[in-house]
């Protein structure tokens, strides 16, 4: 199936409107990854440190009653998930600095005495001190790093150093544009974001490389026509591929966002964020980067013939 044929979109004339998007795009996420090592944006108790306590009632209760029923105990400051069917209830309490040891039993026992005719039962729970949720915006923080240098070392070793470079900036751009706008949204950042951040980092470097390898194969054949022509070409050539693939994807990932549970939900509208951004980014981020960068060494290669 082809969604498209014989396009013959200017990709590479309208590259500087994109990148004055992408800049703003960059920007924001600069500014939420700023703010999440400074602590001031909604991290999940996998960063922040807290409680996680999964509790099946046999009966459905009212989520009203339980936040009631914690604030009573002195658990004010709890986000509640309600599961379907009303009987499972996830509580999650941030530590604010202080020890979480303890605090599972507290909202346990609470709960047992708020609602005693409807017998309940524990299915899981976690607690991360503060120290330890440091220690992970760390080993998240040094996850995306190494990723992103892998993508520069493959990139390089089957391209060439500037297609290897432009890579790795369209996917740092995908993967500052997702948490920026996750922030900006006020998203609860946990360990699941940071894979779907890395998921999406993967995704995107698929969609480049298909473009990578249609350029690469039309250099060679190509050689009368400009490098704009050459490079808008590729793209267009890929085009339907590129959509049809995003469309599949996409259809999977909102499966997930609509009926995978609350769980899953903000994974879920993370990797649906990034395969738009990604789509975009190799279509008006990667390639152009590297046609900027030819321009530019194709430029300082005349100075030394015009002196």
């Amino acid at each position: 199936m082809e969604l498209l044929t014989n396009t013959k979109f200017d990709f590479i004339g309208r590259r500087k409107v994109a990148f004055l998007v992408s800049a703003g795009l960059i920007l924001l996420g600069l500014v939420a990854l700023v703010q999440i090592w400074r602590g001031a944006a909604n991290l999940g108790i996998d960063f922040a440190g807290g409680t996680s306590v999964q509790i099946r009632f046999r009966d459905p209760v009212d989520l009203g009653a339980v936040r009631a029923a914690l604030s009573k105990g002195g658990l004010a400051e709890s986000d509640l998930q309600q599961f379907v069917g009303g009987r499972r209830v996830l509580v999650r309490l941030k530590a604010k600095g202080e020890a979480a040891a303890g605090t599972a039993h507290k909202v346990e026992e609470g709960l047992r005495a708020a609602f005693p005719g409807n017998p309940l039962e524990v299915e899981g729970s976690s607690e991360v001190g503060p120290v330890i949720g440091r220690e992970l915006q760390k080993a998240a923080s040094w996850a995306i790093v190494i990723s992103l240098l892998g993508i520069v070392l493959y990139i390089a070793w089957r391209f060439e150093f500037r297609f290897g470079v432009a890579a790795t900036i369209a996917t740092l751009h995908d993967v500052l544009a997702v948490l920026g706008t996750l922030f900006l949204l006020g998203t609860e950042i946990t360990l699941l974001i940071v894979t779907a951040l890395l998921t999406l980092a993967g995704y995107s470097l698929t969609d480049t490389v298909v473009v990578y390898d249609r350029i690469r194969e039309n250099l060679r054949a190509r050689r009368r026509e400009t490098l704009a022509e050459t490079i808008n070409a590729s793209i267009n050539q890929v085009l339907a591929r590129t959509m049809m693939t995003s469309l599949t994807t996409l259809l999977a990932v909102l499966s997930l966002l609509l009926v995978g549970g609350e769980v899953l939900r903000d994974f879920a509208f993370a990797l649906c964020l990034g395969i738009l951004v990604g789509t975009y980014s190799s279509w008006f981020v990667a390639s152009p980067i590297v046609y900027e960068w030819r321009l530019a060494a194709d430029r300082r290669r005349r100075r030394p013939a015009r002196a």
